[in-house]
């Protein structure tokens, strides 16, 4: 053996815990779609008609006070092209897939009462969804949102859990899309205990050993910053032992906690953006989503408190997708529009530039830029985002850029199959 090949073979092993360390811990995209949007309906008003409902309260809301691009154009500020390619495509959304990922809610948004209505609204639930998961009509992801396992309501959210998970599961209503949402986390010890519960809880109900998965709501300042000067919210994700899905910040948890003026808590406030900015690092590279959280501002009342709330649910759903935050909470029908119209618009408003760069990147030619790999990876990864919320045909893209999706998908560094 060579000197050089005895060298790189002694580094080899020095850094083989190294390597293996960062594969496991930063396994990168999971290869899965991410929701542009979580909407969150209280558990004792869910029912196997939410869906449908919402459907329909938002398709009027569009209809009445945007009934055709150029009002769409006028409220959102989009250019008449852009707004006459986002209105049918939205129209049609609110229509087929108007809730990419539904989360009923039994903690902030039910409250808290007797066991024995909160056991009832459970079962109700569960049997609902899993009414719509075999029908067909449940969204592509669905779940709960528990108590937070703080000492207060951790009896209440584990009860909340294990009942859900059975009837659920003798209900016939266990799939892919299921998803579990743990707020209000202070300390990585919950996210070691929810793994606990999901491994007790998996057994007992006849489900599939190490598929549940979970959220952490990041609502606390000791998620962000604990005792010990550490950001808690990566030793999370990695004490989620592969059940983390997704981190979503809680907007006004989160601001009251640092004592922000509730006039000023917002999505944009400086407390917000620092605490997502830490999200975003932490999740960087794991397969782990972040959501941004929601704004409490609904559109509701006289057309142009109406309009009014569109405009800055819109901006606030663009300046999060432009800061690569790619989902956000509802919590009205009426926001549905505006979170389409925002999301569409940006998509759409990128794409002959995206296209036009991944085609001189995958088959060469004239361009203004010079793209390494991981700029491509970003083009594609945007590109594949407008396709799976529905902003963008696949075979528009194929059409601008001469990339089918399989090339679209290996150029995001998604994994196969």
């Amino acid at each position: 053996m060579s000197g050089f090949e005895e060298l790189a073979a002694r580094l080899d092993r020095a850094l083989a815990g190294a390597d293996a360390a960062l594969a496991a811990s930063y396994p990168g995209d999971r290869g899965v779609r991410q929701p542009v949007h979580t909407v969150y309906v209280p558990g004792d008003r869910y029912s196997d008609k939410t869906v449908v409902q919402w459907s329909t309260d938002s398709g009027q809301a569009l209809a009445e006070h945007a009934a055709a691009p150029a009002e769409v154009a006028a409220i959102f500020g989009l250019g008449d092209d852009l707004a006459d390619a986002v209105y049918d495509r939205v129209r049609a959304k609110l229509a087929a897939e108007p809730i990419e990922d539904l989360r009923i809610d039994f903690e902030d948004g039910y409250g808290n009462r007797p066991d024995e209505d909160e056991d009832a609204a459970v079962i109700a639930a569960a049997r609902a969804l899993a009414a719509t998961v075999r029908d067909g009509s449940a969204p592509p992801f669905h779940g709960i949102r528990i108590k937070s396992f703080e000492a207060p309501t951790r009896r209440r959210g584990l009860r909340t859990l294990d009942l859900f998970l059975g009837e659920l599961a003798r209900a016939g209503g266990l799939g892919d899309g299921l998803v579990l949402t743990l707020p209000k986390v202070t300390s990585v010890e919950q996210v070691t205990a929810m793994v606990t519960a999901l491994d007790a809880l998996e057994p007992v109900h006849g489900i599939e050993a190490g598929s549940l998965r979970f959220e952490i709501q990041v609502e606390t300042p000791q998620a962000i910053l604990g005792s010990d000067g550490t950001a808690l919210v990566a030793r999370m994700i990695a004490a989620g032992a592969g059940r983390v899905t997704g981190l979503h910040y809680g907007t006004y948890d989160y601001s009251a906690s640092l004592g922000v003026a509730a006039a000023f808590q917002s999505m944009e406030h400086p407390v917000a953006d620092h605490a997502k900015d830490v999200m975003q690092v932490a999740a960087a590279g794991t397969g782990v989503f972040v959501s941004d959280g929601s704004t409490n501002v609904l559109p509701v009342g006289g057309p142009e408190a109406v309009r009014d709330a569109w405009r800055l649910h819109s901006r606030l759903v663009s300046r999060s997708l432009a800061r690569g935050i790619y989902q956000g909470w509802d919590l009205h029908p009426a926001q549905l529009p505006s979170r389409y119209v925002a999301t569409y618009a940006f998509f759409r408003d990128g794409l002959d530039v995206a296209a036009a760069r991944l085609k001189a990147y995958v088959h060469g030619g004239d361009s203004s830029y010079l793209d390494e790999p991981a700029t491509a990876a970003a083009l594609a990864a945007f590109v594949v985002r407008g396709v799976e919320c529905g902003a963008v045909a696949a075979d528009e893209v194929e059409r601008l850029a001469g990339i089918d999706r399989a090339k679209l998908d290996e150029l995001a560094r998604r994994p196969a199959g």
